[in-house]
């Protein structure tokens, strides 16, 4: 399965702070905020990756990456000339694809829960079909929501509806099978002017192949698109890090704790951040030697 980062749009509703830097570069506490989605790819067993960015921002992503040897995986970078919706994502890495599953990130998402790696292999490893999580949330008219049937089943998705009829949204995560590129062919451009990624959904839900699962208690999804929840998701990462001990978005830990690298070459990441509290605690994670471990 290949991934996408989707790290695209104006961020118009962080403006001025993104009137001269991507959003999805913004720090939520000691990190960028694209480390995120990015570790989240990565639990699932993802390492061919590409980027999709506006043309202004993609130097300071390439930058920011590179090719991915530090974090044991493989970037590939495309261009959005213009944000003309998520489900676009899939016909500008199409021949990249080239028929092969994909899960989609979006750069603004953090997904926060225990054993997440245990959930988004189960979604990865579905043969068939698309796999997206759920989310009770105060706001569901900003979002995707999706309706169920009495036993649990999904009724129908809606995008940013304004009478929402369930409180549960879909989050910026996505997993598609093999044929994610057709149906994303087929998408017609919304009354906003975008192909959403909620009528991609649909093609799925409509043949009985969307799968929905419910993120519920021990789970946190940030959406960081509005300066409020910016806020809110730099203060959980500060405070799952400062009270557990645990790195929370972290992509050097989790490809060592993977064996995707080694404790050498994680010494020789955190060595370039040893004055900060990040780079601190990865030294010494690659002395502690628990690299190969499951997440």
């Amino acid at each position: 399965m290949k991934g996408i980062l989707l790290a695209g749009g104006s961020g118009t509703r962080l403006y001025p702070m993104t009137l001269a830097v991507s959003k999805q570069l913004l720090p939520v506490y000691d990190k960028p905020m694209i480390y995120y989605p990015l570790t989240t790819l990565m639990l699932a067993g993802i390492r061919d990756i590409m980027i999709i960015a506006t043309p202004a921002d993609m130097p300071q992503f390439q930058r920011l990456l590179g090719d991915g040897s530090q974090f044991g995986v493989t970037f590939s970078y495309r261009v959005q000339p213009n944000p003309d919706g998520i489900a676009q994502a899939f016909l500008i890495a199409g021949d990249w694809l080239a028929g092969h599953p994909c899960a989609l990130a979006l750069g603004d998402n953090l997904i926060f829960a225990d054993h997440l790696s245990v959930l988004l292999r189960a979604a990865a490893r579905r043969p068939r079909g698309a796999t997206v999580f759920a989310y009770q949330v105060r706001d569901p008219e900003r979002y995707g929501v999706v309706t169920f049937d009495e036993d649990g089943r999904a009724l129908g998705v809606e995008e940013k509806p304004e009478n929402p009829t369930s409180n549960w949204a879909v989050t910026g995560l996505y997993f598609y099978d093999d044929r994610v590129y057709d149906f994303a062919q087929q998408v017609q451009p919304s009354p906003r002017g975008e192909l959403e990624i909620t009528d991609l959904n649909r093609f799925y839900l409509e043949e009985g192949s969307l799968h929905v699962d419910r993120l519920g208690r021990g789970c946190a999804w940030l959406d960081a698109g509005l300066p409020e929840s910016l806020l809110q998701a730099s203060q959980f990462v500060h405070t799952i890090q400062a009270r557990q001990g645990m790195l929370v978005g972290s992509p050097a830990e989790v490809a060592f704790r993977l064996g995707h690298i080694t404790a050498d070459q994680l010494r020789r990441h955190a060595e370039k951040m040893k004055k900060t509290e990040l780079g601190r605690l990865l030294l010494e994670l690659s002395s502690a030697g628990h690299g190969g471990h499951a997440l």
